[in-house]
């Protein structure tokens, strides 16, 4: 094993907000505009933050989880799209680390981290449409892939294909984007999560080698491996808790510059409405409670993840009710404030060219790809019955 240094990143988190900064300066229009954003995932690139969570032995800086996932956090304040792809790029290099042998993933780990790969997602395990076919020593994936975030623009990809002659049992890889057969439509085109390049993807007998494939130990086959899904579900619980702090942030400034108070108010100004200040009252108990739940959720992930194979069944169940109680109230409170921002703000905040709509549309659309009423489902047969959550792609 090659020994490497530790890329220069002298802050990763002050590296994350001044590339926040020049993110927000164009947000608004590439809202809009939607596709790929290219410069921004280029400027992540010569950051150095790819390689974040990679331990330091592999090329990379050696994050926590808590912090990694911080940077997410950071990004959705002002770019909750390129926060979506930077995340999936961890998730993506977890899926590799939990579901393939060592010989497998340390080389990836630190081609990823030399070479400043990017990872996109064609996995979809609810999407069955892509079949897999063995043959002697390769395989190869045929099919559709609907929501492929961040594939556009990456270097290596994780897809997942159905083996029929195993009774439907769903089998992962991770292949090079550019690979012959393999085609990225670009039909992404929703009201929210604009620039995450989450359309549909066409394999036509895209070959696969064997050691290509995670296979050992394979997908949530134990309790270290069924970490992937929790921390796919912490992150988008931190890109909720940061759409929502940056959406506060800017009706709080706009409310300073440009509020004014009804006419009926005795109040000179908007900030010294009463009905405005309680408003904002509300929404600082309610994200403060948010705070705490992601970041206690992140502590425990981080727990987990240093125990390994050691890692218990009770163990992985406490962290993934952990997850599941800090997302539902990540999305239920950012989509309240996001949607009640303009009751402290006012008309004239509708404005299309400021586009504020744009932290409720995101929050909205990625909140629906894994219903809040089945992870309350869980949490309350664990509340009533202490039945603990099911591992599964989703929990």
């Amino acid at each position: 094993m090659k020994t490497h240094t530790q890329p220069t990143v002298l802050d990763p988190m002050q590296t994350a907000r001044r590339l926040a900064a020049t993110f927000a300066e164009t947000a608004v229009e590439r809202d809009e505009a939607g596709g790929t954003p290219k410069a921004q995932r280029d400027a992540i690139r010569h950051s150095g933050l790819l390689a974040l969570s990679i331990p330091t032995r592999f090329g990379g800086l050696g994050a926590s989880w808590s912090e990694t996932l911080g940077v997410v956090r950071e990004f959705a304040k002002v770019d909750s799209s390129v926060a979506h792809v930077f995340g999936f790029h961890h998730l993506m290099l977890a899926t590799v680390r939990l579901f393939s042998r060592p010989d497998q993933w340390q080389p990836w780990f630190e081609q990823s981290a030399r070479q400043h790969w990017f990872w996109g997602n064609a996995l979809n395990p609810l999407d069955t449409r892509t079949v897999l076919k063995r043959f002697d020593g390769w395989y190869e994936f045929s099919g559709k892939k609907s929501f492929c975030s961040g594939a556009s623009d990456s270097q290596m990809l994780i897809a997942s294909a159905v083996d029929e002659s195993a009774g439907g049992k769903l089998l992962i890889a991770a292949i090079p984007t550019g690979r012959t057969g393999i085609t990225l439509h670009g039909d992404w085109n929703n009201i929210g999560q604009r620039q995450t390049d989450s359309g549909s993807a066409t394999f036509e007998r895209v070959r696969v080698e064997e050691n290509e494939m995670l296979l050992d130990p394979g997908p949530l086959s134990t309790p270290f491996a069924g970490l992937r899904p929790l921390i796919a579900q912490l992150h988008f619980a931190h890109i909720f808790l940061g759409i929502t702090e940056g959406a506060l942030e800017e009706a709080r400034q706009y409310t300073l510059k440009e509020g004014r108070p009804w006419f009926r108010s005795n109040a000179r100004h908007a900030s010294e409405d009463p009905y405005i200040l309680r408003h904002y009252g509300e929404f600082w108990v309610a994200l403060e409670g948010v705070r705490l739940l992601v970041e206690r959720a992140a502590a425990l992930l981080d727990q987990a993840w240093h125990k390994e194979q050691a890692l218990g069944v009770e163990e992985r169940a406490q962290v993934a009710l952990a997850i599941a109680t800090a997302k539902v109230a990540a999305a239920r409170t950012g989509l309240d404030i996001c949607n009640r921002l303009f009751e402290v703000t006012g008309a004239r905040a509708t404005h299309a060219s400021l586009r504020l709509d744009r932290y409720w549309r995101n929050l909205r659309t990625q909140s629906l790809h894994d219903p809040l009423d089945y992870k309350l489902h869980e949490l309350g047969d664990w509340a009533l019955n202490q039945t603990r959550p099911t591992p599964s792609f989703y929990s």
